[in-house]
């Protein structure tokens, strides 16, 4: 049996990237035209062949299609269940289109030695959504070897123009740091590792252009990690280190993240919100992980899903939808963790 070409063979011989080649194919944008025609030649001569025919005759039949799903188990841990809500937001979104959901979870070891997901080996989707950012190695490999279309959920590539959904996290800490200026607060301090996820890094920056807008510096104290650097991971030994001078505010990149802030406070003697405000992100807060109510900015993880299954539904049925970044804007819900600030220290 001949071996099936690849877009990553079509990329070697042109000597252009996979990325290249699948925009040239799916006749993205990025591509000059004569370029574009190059490619296709070339694709069509090395006998490269496309499953958009065959999924615009499943479509017109009503067929159902079984969508993939994968997500590290680094955004796994015990407090991190935003992305199991995600993917069952996902599942739902599919079920009431008429398709199915399947979900692998990446292991840490198959994920560090660029083991392929497996619905991708045994070929048992025609989508793929991958929830959360993978290791950058790992998913370059992902996307050369990938034969069939892929969304990206809750973060982007760097370029911006493969197909992703994602919340609108630098606008939503924005809004969240303006709340906490609104209510008398200027010493503000960041809980979330800035590099870690695309969402965190967002939230950063929102958080630093409302601090510009009033006048104010980050003090880099007061930036403080929420998970471990190195595994990314909050729930094993992991403490938040409180900086000596403290703020009377934090920000934080999640609800999640808020609570594990909320309950060090405590134990430090702090009250929330009496002597520290603190919001989240998210709109997601663990049961038991502390007893005060997140002020946070919503996702909306049900429109995030909606949109990436029907775009996905239509990427697969060769239809038109809208390609590149998807941004889902989300709300403010305002809870028990903020009061206003009696004094500036």
């Amino acid at each position: 049996m001949a071996k099936k070409v690849k877009m990553a063979d079509i990329a070697n011989v042109m000597g252009v990237s996979t990325v290249t080649v699948s925009k040239a194919l799916s006749n993205q944008k990025g591509v000059s035209e004569e370029l574009r025609a190059k490619i296709k030649k070339k694709a069509d001569e090395m006998g490269y062949q496309t499953i958009s025919a065959l999924n615009q005759e499943r479509a017109k039949r009503n067929a159902s299609f079984t969508i993939g799903a994968v997500v590290s188990d680094r955004w796994l841990d015990k407090y991190e269940a935003f992305y199991w809500t995600l993917y069952q937001d996902v599942a739902t979104a599919a079920v009431s289109r008429g398709c199915f959901t399947m979900l692998e979870i990446l292991q840490s070891a198959d994920e560090n030695a660029l083991v392929m997901p497996r619905l991708l080996q045994e070929k048992k989707i025609e989508g793929l959504m991958i929830i959360g950012r993978l290791r950058e190695e790992y998913l370059a490999k992902l996307m050369s070897c990938v034969q069939v279309p892929v969304f990206f959920l809750d973060f982007y590539d760097r370029d911006g123009e493969l197909d992703s959904v994602v919340s609108n996290s630098y606008f939503g800490m924005y809004v969240m740091t303006n709340y906490l200026f609104d209510m008398g607060h200027r010493n503000i301090g960041f809980l979330g590792n800035m590099l870690c996820t695309d969402s965190i890094t967002d939230r950063y920056f929102g958080y630093v252009k409302s601090l510009q807008e009033h006048g104010v510096e980050v003090n880099k104290e007061w930036v403080i990690d929420d998970r471990d650097p190195d595994t990314g991971r909050s729930d094993r030994g992991f403490e938040i280190k409180l900086p000596h001078h403290m703020p009377t505010a934090f920000a934080c990149n999640s609800d999640v993240a808020a609570a594990m802030l909320v309950r060090t406070l405590e134990r430090n003697g702090y009250r929330v919100p009496e002597d520290i405000s603190v919001v989240g992100y998210d709109n997601y807060q663990p049961p038991g992980l502390c007893d005060v109510r997140i002020t946070t900015y919503e996702v909306d993880m049900k429109e995030m899903a909606r949109r990436a299954v029907g775009n996905m539904i239509r990427k697969i049925s060769g239809e038109h939808y809208k390609r590149g970044t998807n941004v889902i804007n989300g709300s403010i819900i305002y809870k028990d963790s903020v009061a206003k600030c009696k004094e500036q220290t």
